[in-house]
Order: structure tokens, then C-alpha cells, then sequence
């Protein structure tokens, strides 16, 4: 649904993005992680031809960006960071304009409108001046005209952006639900918890190029190393003389806690279990280390500035 190769933008002598090569199949989504200025939204403008690639391809939904601009407008909804709000229209009138600019009929432009604005809460404030909402009611009602047109492909920037706790996860659940009706999906996100929560493959950007991108796992083992086990005991005791499975090493002792690193967890952590019942450890809880998207998207960018300060 998504596919680009070599994509580059360049303003004047500046290279705002350069080849980014990513690929989002349906039902897919791909969080696009990075600073502010890092090329996430000249990244969305080009796939959805507002602006047209200096350098290499992009196809969203078949159409190639730089040829078919009105095809591929016509496929995507987008959320943008800055909404464009027509803010002395109601709800009810906005969501109608942007019906008829995608050529939906009277009657379902109605029946969108009515379901959009009560599935977002929006249904009692329909009537009132957009400019009278708060900054996550308008959050939810750019949300809306996205969907306006149920596109096979959305492209979101910081979805849940001045959202408070409830709405945000309504919106969470709905990115959820879109992604289950095969939809393909790109998400711009400083919220790391909740492109861990949403995304089956990340990307990291910085300075318009693409650092390290694949599945979360993909990226926790690439990027923080081999996965990590802890062993929780009800008492101290030394683990001197075991005789751990290939694979296996001991990385930390602490008191009541034994930590190891696993290389093919599948296959030696059956065999670490049994050596530790056999050394009679009074285990309580033998579990995996948990590790975050956040740990690796820090780690990789902080990588990447210590490399600039050092070119």
C-alpha cells in the first residue's frame, strides 16, 4: 500500500530527506520516530504529493507521488500537525464541506458526519463554532475529517497530541480497529509508549535519513543486544559452581537476584531452569527484563548525535 525507494527532498542546498526506502503493507502500521525537524513531515507532504520528491519514488496505494497526485490524495486521510481548522464553521458544516470535496453523496455525507461526531464525542458541541473548542476537541475533529472518506491509507502526526487520558485512548483504540480493516498506516509519534503500544515496525529518523527501522523485536535485539532473564529468590543465595547452558551468561548477582543474558532463549532457558533446581535455588520468579522502544530509540539516537559531534 506504502512502498518508497531512495525518497530525498532537497531546499536549496539542504537535504531535508534522504533515502528513505520503507515499505507498509495493508493492515500494517509504521511509527515514524525522530526529533522535530528530522524530515517525518516532509516525509508525510511527499507522500501525499504535496510536494514532489528531488530524488527516487514513493507509491501509496498503487500511484506513483510525482504523477498521480490526485489518485493518491483521493486514497489517503491525513492528519497534520497544524489541522487547518475553518474555525467560523460548525462541526457539522466542516465535516459536510469535506464530504463534498471528496465527492460523497448527500446521504452519505450525513451518515458519516452523524457517526464520526458520536463515536468522537463531538455529537452535543456539532453546532458550535470550532473556534469555541478546546485544543483536543479539535484534535478529535481533524481525527474525523481524516476518516471523512474511510481511506484504505492514513497518514497521522502526533495523533493524540493535546488529547486528555480518555480521549487519547479512544483514539488509540480507533488507529487499532482502522489497522484491523487492512488499512496501512503511517504514524508520526514522540509518544514511544504508544507506538510500542500500535506499531508493527518502527523507524528511526535523523537528519532526513532513515537510522535503523524493522519490527519492535527486530529492534530491542539490534539495537540493546541479546535478551535478559532474571531469576528472583527468596533468599540470598550463591550461585558459585553452576554450570550454566551454551548460550548463557551471568550478568549480574545482586542479593536476591541473578541476572543472565540468553541468546536462543527458546532453546536454553528450559535447560538454565532445570540447572537452577538442580543447584537447589529458592527461586520466586524467573522472568524476562523488560525493554522498551524507548530504551532503543534513545540509545540509537544518542549514538547518532555523539557520531555528529564527532565528524
Amino acid at each position: 500500500m506504502i512502498e518508497t525507494n531512495d525518497l530525498s527532498k532537497q531546499f536549496h542546498n539542504f537535504w531535508a530527506v534522504e533515502g528513505v526506502t520503507v515499505k507498509v503493507e495493508p493492515g500494517n502500521i509504521l511509527a515514524l520516530l525522530g526529533q522535530n525537524g528530522a524530515g517525518k513531515t516532509t516525509t508525510v507532504r511527499m507522500l501525499t504529493s504535496l510536494l514532489k520528491p528531488t530524488r527516487g519514488w514513493a507509491r501509496v496505494a498503487g500511484y506513483d507521488v510525482a504523477t498521480h497526485g490526485n489518485e493518491v490524495r483521493a486514497s489517503v486521510g491525513v492528519l497534520t500537525e497544524q489541522h487547518g481548522l475553518y474555525t467560523r464553521m460548525n462541526a457539522y458544516e466542516y465535516l459536510e464541506f469535506f464530504g463534498q470535496v471528496y465527492s460523497l453523496t448527500p446521504q452519505a455525507r450525513k451518515v458519516r458526519s452523524d457517526y464520526l461526531l458520536e463515536y468522537f464525542g463531538l455529537a452535543e458541541a456539532a453546532k458550535r463554532r470550532i473556534g469555541e473548542y478546546s485544543k483536543g476537541m479539535r484534535q478529535k475533529l481533524a481525527l474525523a475529517r481524516a476518516l471523512m472518506h474511510e481511506p484504505p491509507i492514513l497518514l497521522l502526526d502526533e495523533p493524540t497530541s493535546a488529547m486528555d487520558p480518555e480521549s487519547a485512548r479512544l483514539v488509540r483504540d480507533e488507529i487499532a480497529r482502522l489497522k484491523s480493516s487492512r488499512r496501512s498506516i503511517v504514524m508520526c509519534t514522540h509518544n514511544l509508549v504508544e507506538a510500542e503500544a500500535l506499531a508493527d515496525t518502527v523507524a528511526i529518523i535523523y537528519r532526513g535519513r532513515i537510522l535503523m527501522q524493522g519490527t519492535l523485536d527486530e529492534l530491542k535485539q539490534n539495537i540493546l543486544g541479546p535478551v535478559e532473564y532474571e531469576a528472583r529468590l527468596a533468599e540470598a543465595w550463591s550461585p558459585n559452581g553452576l554450570n550454566l547452558p551454551a548460550g548463557v551468561t551471568m550478568q549480574q548477582v545482586d542479593g536476591t537476584r541473578l541476572r543472565f543474558q540468553v541468546q536462543q532463549p527458546r532453546d536454553a532457558n528450559p535447560l538454565l531452569v532445570g540447572v537452577l533446581a538442580e543447584g537447589r535455588a529458592p527461586v520466586l520468579v524467573f522472568q524476562e527484563v523488560p525493554r522498551t522502544l524507548e530504551q532503543a530509540y534513545l540509545k540509537v539516537m544518542t549514538d547518532a548525535q555523539e557520531g555528529a559531534h564527532a565528524g
